[in-house]
């Protein structure tokens, strides 16, 4: 280009750049999908070079696109968020989106906030790990208000949203199978609160895991809330009551450390006078005393299908709910052994 900054940057300009047609860089714009990475790099190269990025982002408010996602989530500290969140990110960017990220805290507020800023069309699609429709304790809001949406880490309680997350279920009982493995006949199950669904789905995989083993064992569950404080309270109770497991699975890493914390506390040893085991394999629990054993997201690969999902949607590719269930794989370390002979 001679001059190219006397004038605004065109298309033409774009596709001169890049080497490649007019209808390519349009078709990497419109459905970068469908171009193939190399070329989809060329093209991007250009527009930065060209400036015609801004010409691009008029294009996708006439298209009526934003070219972003919404995700939103009730707490961005979980230890699961920012595995996810790179695999959403890394979906979204290969396909040409960005990522808003909202952090509601579990409040009716900030959720109507989130409500208003989809209404103004700001986002083409919607990422939900609340495990519910916003706004959360109000009626629930009509889907024909929101975009397209996919659900992850926390499924939806409706059969008309597509979910991508962990087999819970298959998960926890493949863990209960290894402690009866190890020879423990009282295992007890500490839940994350009647009102996550994921605990009611591990408890499930629990049962079937105690269900199929050879002998009858004791269907054995304390309420906690998924918090490292409830797994300490946990403990307490059973010692009061002078009615103890040789084996603790939990809903939680978080559970699991505070059960841990207070055997320790108490004097015992883990493994050797308890086993205990958690789930979800946060970065932490490879860096606790004992190391432990647990059972791993695949948090990465959940973010990436349930972005790539969502975008097959919007690029009417795919129109179907789904569920998408991934396996969790048993990560052992030394919290767990087998029972004392003596117990």
């Amino acid at each position: 280009m001679d001059d190219p900054g006397s004038r605004p940057a065109t298309i033409e300009d774009v596709a001169k750049l890049a080497g490649v047609s007019i209808a390519t860089v349009s078709r990497a714009l419109r459905s970068p999908e469908k171009v193939a990475e190399s070329t989809r790099k060329k093209v991007t190269a250009a527009i930065a070079r060209t400036g015609y990025t801004a010409n691009a982002m008029a294009q996708n408010l006439r298209m009526q696109r934003s070219q972003m996602v919404l995700v939103l989530a009730s707490a961005i500290a979980d230890p699961n968020f920012a595995g996810i969140l790179t695999g959403l990110e890394k979906a979204a960017n290969d396909r040409g989106y960005g990522v808003l990220i909202g952090n509601t805290e579990g409040t009716t507020g900030l959720e109507q906030n989130y409500l208003r800023f989809l209404s103004t069309g700001m986002a083409d699609g919607l990422i939900l790990l609340t495990g519910h429709i916003p706004v959360a304790g109000e009626p629930q809001t009509p889907l024909t208000a929101l975009p397209p949406i996919v659900a992850t880490e926390r499924p939806v309680d409706r059969g008309d949203i597509s979910y991508v997350g962990v087999d819970d279920v298959a998960s926890a009982k493949m863990a209960t199978e290894y402690l009866i493995s190890l020879g423990h006949r009282r295992i007890v199950f500490i839940s994350g609160g009647p009102a996550d669904v994921r605990s009611d789905l591990r408890h499930s995989g629990y049962q079937k895991g105690l269900m199929e083993s050879a002998v009858s064992l004791r269907d054995w569950r304390l309420e906690g809330d998924g918090s490292a404080e409830s797994g300490r309270a946990a403990v307490e109770r059973l010692f009061i009551k002078d009615d103890l497991p040789t084996a603790f699975f939990c809903f939680n890493d978080n559970t699991a450390i505070g059960v841990i914390s207070a055997l320790q506390m108490r004097g015992y040893r883990v493994p050797t006078d308890f086993s205990v085991l958690g789930f979800d394999d946060i970065p932490f629990a490879n860096n606790f005393t004992p190391g432990l054993t647990t059972i791993r997201q695949p948090r990465q690969h959940i973010g990436e299908k349930a972005m790539s999902l969502l975008l097959d949607r919007l690029a009417n590719r795919t129109l179907s709910v789904q569920t998408h269930l991934l396996h969790g794989d048993l990560i052992v370390r030394e919290s767990c052994a087998g029972v004392r002979k003596d117990r």
